[in-house]
């Protein structure tokens, strides 16, 4: 058996994100001022957190928000952040750098509803969830790949203390399945992943979780805020749980979902 965590976190707060233009690919803005502070903080959140893997899209904004949350790390100032174009937002063709507004008057023209609307030149809701389940499958292999290649070594601290840096800031124990607790004789995390991504990406991915992999949710939870956009440096916990390997699909239990505890701790220190 073979368990890592996934941890995804949404870029900061860009001026256009404020004023509801849409940027999609197209308009790589940077973050604003507060973006910026919001990554300080989810990297304060952040700071005890061991994570052994981190990925990015390739946009400005989350390049900027990565590199703010590296900032205040304990353990990852070193290391190397991999810059993934199938992390990027959804491409909205014609409406990009338009208002949401605008958006919204193309679809009820079209007959159709946001967000299953498509404008002239932009991804399809397929489209996007198909770089998203790409994009999984390849971290699950390079997981389980490397698990295998640790297998010969004796279980210890490491994966432990992976886990034990979650359980600081995360319900671990409280929204897990039960293997994730320490006393049931369960193998410690293979691996913890940080992934930094968009808003309409991250829904995508969600959904995929819950529709087709048959994500857990705990209690707090509801299938509609899986679907829902994460507010600006939303964070979102899972665990993912391979019983058989890449020969069965994998269980998914969602932690927490678009946690916003670190900005209101930020607000408080200011």
């Amino acid at each position: 058996m073979t368990r890592f965590a996934l941890t995804v976190v949404r870029h900061g707060e860009t001026r256009l994100n404020k004023e509801k233009i849409i940027q999609g690919q197209g308009v790589d803005a940077p973050l604003s001022e507060t973006g910026f502070k919001q990554a300080a903080a989810a990297g304060i959140f952040f700071h005890n957190v061991k994570f052994t893997h981190i990925f990015s899209s390739d946009l400005t904004r989350t390049k900027q928000t990565v590199h703010g949350i590296l900032e205040k790390s304990k353990f990852c100032k070193d290391i190397i952040v991999t810059y993934d174009s199938r992390l990027r937002e959804r491409k909205y063709g014609v409406a990009e750098s338009r208002p949401l507004s605008e958006l919204r008057a193309m679809a009820k023209a079209a007959g159709e509803e946001c967000p299953a609307f498509t404008p002239p030149g932009g991804e399809t809701l397929d489209q996007v969830k198909m770089r998203g389940k790409d994009f999984f499958e390849f971290l699950c292999q390079l997981i389980l790949k490397e698990a295998g290649q640790k297998e010969q070594c004796p279980p210890g601290a490491p994966s432990n203390c992976l886990e034990a840096s979650l359980a600081e800031i995360f319900p671990l124990g409280k929204n897990c399945t039960p293997t994730c607790n320490s006393d049931s004789g369960a193998l410690g995390l293979a691996a913890s992943v940080l992934v930094v991504s968009h808003g309409a990406y991250m829904r995508s991915l969600f959904n995929y979780f819950l529709t087709d992999l048959n994500c857990s949710l705990p209690a707090t939870v509801s299938k509609s805020e899986l679907v829902s956009v994460s507010p600006n440096t939303g964070i979102s916990l899972f665990i993912i749980n391979f019983e058989k390997g890449m020969q069965a699909k994998p269980t998914i239990q969602c932690v927490c979902l678009n946690l916003q505890d670190h900005l209101s701790r930020g607000t408080e220190a200011h």
